[in-house]
């Protein structure tokens, strides 16, 4: 069996996204699963994190979504850089993947490039991390085909919810035309237990949400910025830390879903 995709999504960006990925890839890892992430978004934020310089590279994620179908094989081992983070392998991003929308105008099943490009390589891994762009678009459709699972990170706050509507159209639309429906979830982030408006945004989000909503909550932890601004995850910096068993314990409610 190939590895299982999960796309990291949510077209309001600064909700956790990034640091979702690179943290529950790096908490996949520890538990002995063979993790790929995917820096889909063009600001190549997860690229920068693990101290990948996009002006250096000479293959990005850009290539495998211009590469004619059947070259795939080919290039992904000159893309992919092995355990550059935690464990992790990475597949860097780049500014030129905003601009698929042009390159893609006379591009037949764009829509499944990615789930297409993924066959060749999925044998290796347990899990393959989407860190998705911040806005919807044909990265984001690309990701949503190729996806097993969706985790939307949404902060706890009014803001954030308002947001959401956009992704669930794109979804929604989506689902009327694939095989399977796109299967999600939604993590709560950024949870300040002391801030009303926050508990108040988690009561809502249960009451709407209900079974689509993780049980595991992530709390605002300083640990996240000190391992973005050191290049590594949090587990490299107190893996003991509210932060690290948070997603921990998301680690352990993905694996179960299978």
């Amino acid at each position: 069996m190939g590895a299982r995709i999960l796309a990291i999504a949510n077209q309001k960006g600064g909700v956790g996204k990034t640091t979702t990925s690179l943290t529950l890839g790096s908490a996949l890892a520890r538990r002995g699963k063979k993790i790929l992430l995917l820096d889909l978004d063009p600001h190549a934020c997860a690229t920068l994190h693990a101290k990948i310089y996009p002006e250096e590279l000479r293959t990005s994620l850009y290539d495998i979504f211009l590469a004619r179908d059947g070259t795939w094989p080919e290039i992904w081992p000159e893309l992919i850089r092995p355990a550059a983070l935690q464990g992790m392998d990475i597949a860097p991003g780049s500014i030129r993947l905003s601009e698929l929308e042009v390159d893609f105008r006379e591009r037949t099943a764009k829509g499944s490039v990615l789930a297409r490009s993924l066959c060749s390589l999925t044998d290796g891994y347990d899990f393959v991390v989407l860190d998705c762009p911040p806005h919807v678009g044909i990265l984001l459709v690309n990701a949503l085909v190729a996806a097993d699972l969706l985790i939307i990170p949404i902060q706890t706050d009014f803001l954030a919810l308002h947001g959401l509507k956009l992704l669930f159209d794109t979804l929604h639309t989506l689902n009327k035309v694939l095989p399977t429906p796109v299967r999600y979830r939604a993590v709560p982030t950024m949870y300040d237990k002391r801030a009303k408006a926050c508990t108040r945004v988690l009561e809502l989000m249960r009451r709407k949400m209900g079974h689509a909503l993780f049980t595991t909550i992530i709390g605002v932890d300083t640990h996240f910025r000190e391992a973005s601004a050191l290049g590594c995850t949090i587990y490299d910096i107190n893996a003991q830390s509210r932060g690290a068993l948070s997603y921990d314990a998301l680690a352990e409610e993905v694996l179960g879903l299978w």
